[in-house]
């Protein structure tokens, strides 16, 4: 397994580029913005992309689909139903987050409308790419249609905005919701080995074992409804 990881965005954002090493299909999980980094990164490794994967709708993972998606028009495009809100409303979502829109292109955030959707995300399915097998696991909570990859046999798990080395991801925008998103991390993510690394989409990797050791949303030393550590 080939795993190429660009930090982009404002809100440092893990962009990857994961490849089956002999075959060279590859996807790219969560584009956060265009990048020409990474549309080169795909062309001279000779790797062919199958596909544009997205955990979530949010404007820093989905934010670089359509630059993509034009560099390689055969390329898929697949997210949950439940986010296609967020994907179709980009241009809406600086807006919503209190950006003025006369500093929407300072910032980057002047979004054209995101190119279609080839099909949705099925929890439960398989999603091969050469010889690699993705299991797809919703994962509700930080927003309604937030999913994660597992590759089983490599023991890798890309999990988006729903855990981060002793954290997890924020529940207060539209769709969130705490309680959720701990069951969903505990189902979806920590049933699986503790030797699975985790590749969040900010910060760096961290494996199940030691989040589930050491995450203090996880072990219960952090009462979130109390908003304190115990």
């Amino acid at each position: 397994m080939l795993i190429k990881t660009f930090t982009i965005t404002p809100f440092q954002q893990n962009t990857r580029v994961v490849a089956c090493e002999r075959t060279r299909s590859a996807i790219c999980i969560d584009p956060g913005e265009r990048s020409q980094e990474l549309t080169d990164f795909i062309l001279t490794n000779g790797l062919e992309l199958q596909a544009i994967t997205l955990t979530h709708g949010h404007l820093d993972h989905v934010g670089g689909t359509s630059d993509l998606a034009k560099a390689f028009p055969a390329a898929e495009i697949i997210l949950h139903k439940d986010d296609e809100d967020l994907y179709y409303g980009l241009p809406q979502q600086p807006l919503l987050m209190g950006i003025a829109p006369h500093q929407l292109a300072a910032l980057g955030f002047d979004y054209d409308d995101p190119p279609q959707l080839t099909r949705n995300w099925e929890h439960g399915e398989i999603y091969e790419v050469g010889e690699l097998r993705f299991s797809v696991r919703h994962c509700p909570g930080h927003t309604r249609g937030h999913v994660v990859l597992a590759e089983e046999t490599e023991k890798r798990i890309f999990v988006g905005d729903c855990l981060f080395e002793g954290s997890v991801g924020r529940t207060d925008l539209p769709g969130g919701s705490h309680e959720q998103l701990i069951q969903s991390i505990n189902e979806q993510i920590m049933s699986l080995g503790d030797d699975f690394i985790v590749y969040s989409g900010h910060g760096r990797e961290t494996t199940i074992g030691r989040e589930r050791t050491m995450n203090p949303f996880l072990t219960g030393q952090y009462q979130m409804l109390r908003g304190r550590f115990i």
